[in-house]
Order: C-alpha cells, then structure tokens, then sequence
C-alpha cells in the first residue's frame, strides 16, 4: 500500500513574498504562526480550508502550494 505524503512550497513562497513572516502569513491566511511552522515543515496538512486561503495570499493555484507525493511502502 502507497503512502501520500503532502509537501509544499511555502517557505520559498514566503522568501519570494518581500521574505513575509509565518506571522504575517498566519493573519493573512487566518491561522497562527504556530499552525504555519507546522504545515510548513511537514508536522501538519491543513484543512482545506486553510489550503486554498494561504495559496490566496500567495495570489497562486493550490498545486503551486501544494503537492503531493506516493511512497511505496
């Protein structure tokens, strides 16, 4: 059975952003800092919610955020 592993692209998406903070990100997207450190490395995947405001504020499609990846178990 394959495992899906999300992974995204916000850090280079925050850099290319002005270097936005999480903090910055997180009021834009409506969520913590916290809930960012954390989707950002991989600990947590948002809601989906979540995953379409923070491409928003990113101003690109949700794939340009976020992808997702199988692994062979």
């Amino acid at each position: 059975m394959s495992k899906i592993n999300i992974v995204n692209n916000i850090r280079r998406l925050r850099f290319e952003s002005d270097e936005m903070t999480q903090q910055v990100l997180a009021e834009k997207a409506g969520a913590t800092r916290q809930t960012i450190h954390h989707i950002e490395k991989g600990k947590y995947s948002p809601s989906l919610e979540l995953a379409f405001r923070i491409a928003h504020v990113f101003n690109t499609p949700l794939e340009g955020v976020f992808q997702y990846k199988l692994e062979e178990q």
